[in-house]
């Protein structure tokens, strides 16, 4: 298996080709292309092929944002590089109401470390429904692709771990997957011990990736973290409540912990309007897509997977900067 230690050497692209556990995640990745593909287009979903630059980028600073966006000059023009292309999932599924998807690179403007990328695969689908056919879906992509995978190269997979998939099998076998909500995890943690939870402005809390690791102990491994609270999401997932404090949001926990996230969208312009305004973020970035409700009103719902993280959790691997082929860091020359 790679090293966790991470080396920058000129000669990084050679001395992996005939690293076995590199030969295997070529093998990997392939594998869950195809299945990709496969289980999305059996749902209905159609692929899209979508730009690499975006002004909406759907983590933008502000109250809820997890990430920092990469800006760049392009022709000069700012410009971003995706962190995801949800919206433009949003705007395929006004030409295929059973909704869209893609599996393409995403970029996050923070320093790579065991559990985070600076360039990383996202699969996302955006479906028409409620946030409940977004988790059923969620699911049953996990399980088509994991029995793929474990069809094809499960012999492989064992070889190189030195040990069963007893891992793939129980989650393969656990229908449904335990959910807790926000509240309930507050609780439960409350009661652990410190570091498990953080507390932030302007008085909302998030898990820490000790939490999430307790969330999974106490709960088989696996499990949704439902309806937190609005201003710990970004803007655009829809309310739960009538008083607006909790939005229809859920983080699958397994594996390095947070490994999908999924929501039910606002549907109505209105709606975006107040919550940008509620998570201080300029709306005029935004004006696409809230004119795009007022033409095209309709309720979806959508998840995106970081690829690398699933493949974490598949090959039991605790970095997951073993889990790219080629590295990419910000403020790094790599090659090639």
């Amino acid at each position: 298996m790679a090293s966790s230690t991470k080396v920058e050497t000129e000669d990084r692209f050679i001395e992996i080709i005939d690293d076995p556990w590199y030969q295997l995640l070529v093998f990997v990745q392939d594998a869950i292309t195809r299945s990709s593909v496969a289980v999305f287009s059996e749902a209905g979903l159609r692929n899209l092929h979508l730009p690499m630059t975006t002004h909406s980028i759907s983590s933008p600073m502000g109250l809820g944002s997890d990430s920092s966006p990469v800006e760049i000059e392009l022709f000069e023009v700012p410009t971003f590089l995706p962190d995801s292309m949800q919206f433009l999932l949003e705007y395929g599924c006004r030409f295929n109401e059973a909704g869209a998807h893609y599996l393409m690179p995403s970029f996050r403007g923070e320093v790579a470390d065991e559990t985070h990328l600076c360039q990383f695969f996202h699969a996302e689908a955006e479906i028409t429904g409620p946030l409940d056919d977004a988790m059923l879906l969620a699911e049953r992509y996990l399980r088509g692709v994991t029995t793929a995978i474990v069809d094809e190269l499960g012999g492989r997979i064992e070889s190189m771990l030195g040990q069963d998939l007893a891992h793939v099998e129980a989650f393969l076998s656990t229908d449904p997957i335990p959910r807790i909500t926000m509240a309930e995890a507050v609780e439960f943690l409350a009661t652990r011990g410190p570091g498990l939870l953080e507390q932030r402005e302007p008085g909302f809390q998030v898990l820490t990736r000790g939490g999430e690791r307790a969330l999974m102990e106490d709960l088989g491994g696996y499990c949704w973290v439902v309806e937190p609270e609005h201003l710990a999401v970004p803007f655009y997932q829809a309310y739960s409540d009538e008083e607006r404090t909790h939005a229809l949001a859920a983080d699958l926990l397994m594996g390095l912990g947070e490994t999908v996230g999924l929501g039910q969208r606002h549907a109505r312009a209105d709606e975006v309007r107040e919550a940008l305004a509620r998570h201080q973020v300029d709306s005029s970035p935004y004006e696409w897509y809230i004119r795009m409700r007022e033409r095209f009103p309709m309720q979806t719902s959508g998840f995106g997977i970081g690829i690398e993280r699933y493949v974490c959790w598949l090959l039991k691997n605790r970095d997951i900067r073993d889990c790219q082929l080629l590295e990419r860091y910000n403020g790094a020359v790599t090659i090639p």
